[in-house]
């Protein structure tokens, strides 16, 4: 009688752990919007090239991970394992950073936190394309919803701005951004059982050195930026890259993954947060709205089908 009482007591312990350790790692993906703006600037004042904050903080994240590798002694990945990897450095080495940068020098980071809400969604079709799953109407739903609240989001701040019906330019770079950060996650959760999430992280970063070196060396400023913009490069770079990764794949194997995952909804309410101290980014009911909107349509359709 008293062992059952115990493990329940173990669980509850390792459920508060992962909890705990998820919200964290949230807070530090909440930070990449407001962080990355910093290190970009605005059209009007612009800092780092989007350019050089992509290949830049490739390759801070990848000398981290060449440390890691080399002090846990980490063999080789197999050849069959090279393919996903280049895959998923295109994806959320390359890609997402860079058309997220991008966009960020155009729309705020609150803006942009509504657009990449989607991503947990987008990643779960892409995996059941991938792996050819079934997922219930429910699920389709549900996907359909959230594009198209998104979408009307965007039309209805284009309109606000300029009395225009159309997209904004640097929505459908987010929209790329997150396609290209689903495909890759996809590609990297395919080698996680053989290789580990913390080596997955790693090589994918290291993976992308023959392209984030060279990039990031033809793009280095060649004139005097802020030093909040080389804050805002550090920080993409040390926990957007690399640190926050590891915090969340140790919360899903501490607090369970299915549990555990459901606190990632919450990651575009941190980025509103601290954009507002950050970048003096004030909220309005139609961004936190929409916002709140499309992580409930998230949530549902994960409940009714999770295809992942």
């Amino acid at each position: 009688m008293l062992k059952p009482l115990l493990l329940r007591v173990d669980e509850l312990s390792s459920y508060a752990k992962g909890m705990w350790l998820g919200l964290f790692a949230m807070m530090l993906f909440g930070l990449t919007l407001p962080m990355t703006r910093m290190a970009t600037g605005s059209v009007q004042i612009p800092e780092l090239s989007p350019w050089f904050v992509t290949f830049g903080r490739a390759v801070v994240a990848a000398g981290l991970s060449i440390l890691l590798l080399a002090i846990t002694r980490s063999p080789l990945p197999d050849r069959r394992h090279w393919k996903p990897l280049i895959i998923a450095a295109s994806g959320n080495v390359i890609g997402y950073p860079l058309l997220l940068a991008i966009a960020l020098r155009s729309v705020s980071a609150s803006h942009a936190a509504v657009i990449t809400a989607l991503l947990p969604m987008v990643t779960a079709v892409a995996a059941t394309i991938t792996f050819r799953q079934r997922a219930g109407a429910g699920f389709w739903c549900c996907a359909t919803m959230g594009t198209a609240l998104v979408v009307m989001y965007s039309f209805t701040r284009t309109v606000q701005a300029d009395a225009t019906f159309h997209l904004e330019w640097a929505d459908l770079l987010l929209v790329a951004a997150v396609l290209a950060a689903s495909v890759g996650y996809v590609q990297g959760a395919q080698l996680t059982p053989a290789l580990g999430a913390e080596r997955v992280i790693c090589w994918v970063t290291v993976v992308s050195l023959p392209i984030s070196i060279p990039g990031a060396m033809m793009t280095w400023p060649d004139k005097a930026v802020s030093a909040s913009a080389w804050i805002g490069f550090a920080y993409v770079g040390t926990f957007s890259m690399w640190l926050a990764l590891f915090a969340w794949y140790r919360a899903l194997a501490v607090g369970g993954a299915i549990k555990i995952s459901q606190v990632q909804l919450l990651q575009p309410f941190f980025a509103m947060l601290f954009a507002v101290p950050l970048l003096g980014e004030t909220l309005d009911l139609l961004t936190l709205g929409f916002c709140a909107a499309v992580v409930t349509t998230v949530y549902i359709g994960k409940r009714i089908s999770s295809p992942v």
